[in-house]
């Protein structure tokens, strides 16, 4: 009885946050972009949109890893696959589309394609064969250092990372920049925000001055984080402020951020359906090349790509649409069918909405 206690107050508790959002934000079209798969999957499970009065709108952005990898990335793996050795990645990976197909398809071939839980995993791997192992790891600064700290432990000679690590807050400077969507306020991730910390977002602050609020993954923390978006939309003021503060610390994980400045450069790197932004990347520094599979196996690092016919992810991703705005959408491509990487990633905003039955707001 007591979870259905707890429920019945955060419905109540729900609805007196709505009234506060409904008179701060009278008279104003507000839109806020969050950059989170698992901020969109709290969205949309819980009707939080329905919720809000119709003047406010909050959009997905680049918040998915999977859905932002360029397509030439997942063509080097899978040529690094056909060459011989085994390639270990993340489930979501298996199924994203690229020029080549995906790496499904080149697993039906018969490459040898593993799925991992961890980077870990990969080098047990290593440890017990003599081909050549490589982890093809995706992942925002959540999980570059767990590719970090591996590097930096003893690891087999036959084990090496081809890393497709990007970075979030040059991601959301670059949707402010582009002027290609309305943004009024961020909902800032908070898997990221408990690795970079308050400070990560520093340079989004002091340059752009947009109402920014790093939120928790319940229904109410997200609810709040709008009302603090808003509070500031009506006190002129654009700041980076914490609402997760249980997880996220000013400084952010020292230990984490420590690693990956001692493995990684920061580059200049390609999102798909973005395109190329500025220090949004990772590469291995040279002291880590025996280990770098994109210089052991020669690879282009670009591939001209477009988007499949009709298909919209690239305006899912910057925040320009919702993903029943693509005429795509539940019609053509599917959780079943993805024809778009938005479509295949438990994080991807079209597979979210799909998965909860979502046609329109």
């Amino acid at each position: 009885m007591s979870d259905i206690n707890q429920g019945f107050r955060d419905i109540d508790t729900a609805k007196k946050i709505c009234k506060v959002i409904k008179k701060l934000s009278e008279g104003k079209h507000v839109r806020i972009v969050h950059v989170c798969g698992t901020h969109e999957d709290a969205i949309t499970k819980n009707g939080l949109r329905s919720l809000l009065p119709l003047n406010i709108e909050v959009l997905m952005g680049p918040g998915c890893p999977v859905c932002t990898v360029p397509p030439n990335k997942i063509d080097s793996a899978i040529k690094i696959a056909e060459s011989g050795a085994i390639l270990t990645t993340f489930g979501d990976m298996i199924r994203v589309p690229a020029i080549r197909g995906s790496l499904a398809d080149a697993k039906s071939r018969g490459a040898d394609i593993r799925i991992v839980y961890s980077i870990h995993d990969a080098t047990l791997i290593a440890e017990k064969t003599r081909k050549e192992v490589v982890h093809f790891g995706i992942g925002f600064e959540t999980t570059a250092p767990t590719t970090a700290s591996e590097l930096l432990s003893k690891i087999p000679n036959n084990f090496s990372v081809y890393p497709t690590h990007l970075l979030i807050p040059p991601a959301m400077k670059h949707v402010l920049e582009s002027g290609e969507t309305k943004v009024d306020g961020f909902i800032n991730p908070g898997h990221v925000s408990a690795i970079i910390g308050v400070n990560g977002y520093k340079e989004v602050e002091n340059k752009f001055k947009v109402p920014q609020v790093i939120a928790g993954f319940e229904p109410l923390d997200i609810l709040f984080s709008i009302v603090m978006i808003l509070k500031q939309l009506k006190e002129n003021r654009g700041e980076i402020e914490n609402a997760y503060t249980r997880i996220v610390k000013q400084e952010g994980n020292l230990n984490a951020i420590k690693l990956m400045n001692i493995v990684f450069d920061t580059v200049d790197a390609s999102w798909r359906g973005i395109g190329t932004i500025t220090k949004s990347g990772f590469s291995l520094k040279n002291e880590f090349e025996k280990y770098d599979a994109s210089k052991k196996y020669d690879l282009e690092s670009d591939v001209d790509y477009h988007m499949p016919s009709g298909c919209r992810c690239g305006d899912v991703l910057k925040a320009i649409i919702y993903p029943w705005e693509c005429p795509l959408y539940n019609n053509t491509c599917t959780p079943q069918n993805p024809i778009g990487p938005c479509m295949v990633s438990q994080e991807g905003s079209c597979y979210i909405s799909a998965k909860y039955g979502v046609e329109k707001i």
